[in-house]
């Protein structure tokens, strides 16, 4: 999640920002955090659009389609304290799966869980020309999404709908290296899911890391005013996805080991950031028949005030 630095480097201040008295946005993951704190006092707003395709190949021939929109507000309390609210809402769910009476389609759609979570920086190297920072980061997802959600058929199946209907957290730790060309961004998070009337969603394992390379402008030689930057992005994500839990017993088919690499790009300008990736698997290996992504794909705009 890209968010703005208290400390700028003094050489893109005096070679890029003139006399500007706010915070600019720089070039962040798309898929994950980023070290970087929001300044003090300030506000980071951002709008994801995810369009998100599933599928496995077992007898059920199970395909799920996911559209939504992440709406994120983060604020600077301290120099090295912030806190974030993540809210997403679900334009659409849908399952078509084989059952004994034919293909059939299941949907739901509505707002998910609503997340909150504070990431403090613990380590800060300053040099010229750019920045290197690690920080750590914890939080909740409060059960505020339908967990209940019914079709003709029935209760809808709990993975399919908006909220898992428990308290999940979360924690990790982060670190971003930032210059005037660059930024390298990874983390390592772990997620463990709440249960609640007998269903546990499996708990949650990643590696994340992130590339950002600056190709436009490629030279920062006799630029004047606020000009913007173009950042081509690559990032990888790696998961590990324990069973689902449902009744007290364990899903033969769900969870996994999944990895996902997203090219991606960004453009950067004073306050605002528009950004897209597209999550491909290169390395899927699921329990039975577990569903896996096919692709993900991610495009928003970021604005700090």
């Amino acid at each position: 999640m890209k968010i703005k630095s208290r400390l700028i480097p003094l050489a893109i201040i005096a070679g890029l920002l003139g006399t500007l008295v706010v915070h600019p946005v720089y070039s962040a993951p798309n898929t994950f955090n980023t070290a970087l704190p929001v300044a003090k006092g300030q506000f980071i707003w951002r709008e994801q659009l995810v369009f998100r395709n599933r599928s496995d190949n077992g007898p059920r021939q199970r395909d799920v389609t996911i559209s939504a929109l992440s709406s994120v507000l983060g604020y600077g309390v301290t120099p090295r304290f912030s806190i974030f609210a993540v809210q997403p809402y679900f334009f659409g769910k849908d399952l078509d799966v084989t059952t004994p009476s034919g293909r059939v389609t299941r949907r739901t759609e509505g707002l998910g869980d609503t997340t909150a979570f504070g990431k403090l920086t613990v380590s800060q190297r300053d040099f010229s020309g750019g920045t290197l920072r690690a920080s750590a980061f914890a939080g909740l997802s409060a059960p505020t999404g339908r967990h209940d959600d019914r079709d003709a058929l029935g209760e809808l199946p709990r993975p399919l709908q908006a909220g898992d209907g428990a308290w999940d957290g979360f924690a990790g730790l982060v670190g971003t290296l930032q210059t005037l060309r660059a930024q390298v961004d990874a983390q390592v998070a772990y997620r463990d899911n709440g249960r609640h009337d007998g269903f546990e969603r499996g708990s949650e394992a990643r590696l994340d890391a992130a590339l950002q390379l600056r190709v436009l402008p490629l030279n920062l030689d006799g630029l004047s005013g606020t000009p913007g930057f173009t950042y081509l992005l690559l990032e990888s994500n790696l998961s590990h996805v324990e069973r689902n839990v449902a009744g007290g017993s364990s899903d033969p088919d769900s969870g996994g080991v999944q990895w996902l690499l997203a090219p991606g790009l960004q453009y950067i300008s004073r306050r605002w950031v528009l950004e897209g990736t597209v999550q491909l698997p290169v390395v899927t290996n699921e329990n039975g028949d577990a569903i896996r992504d096919d692709n993900i794909v991610r495009v928003g705009f970021r604005h700090n005030f």
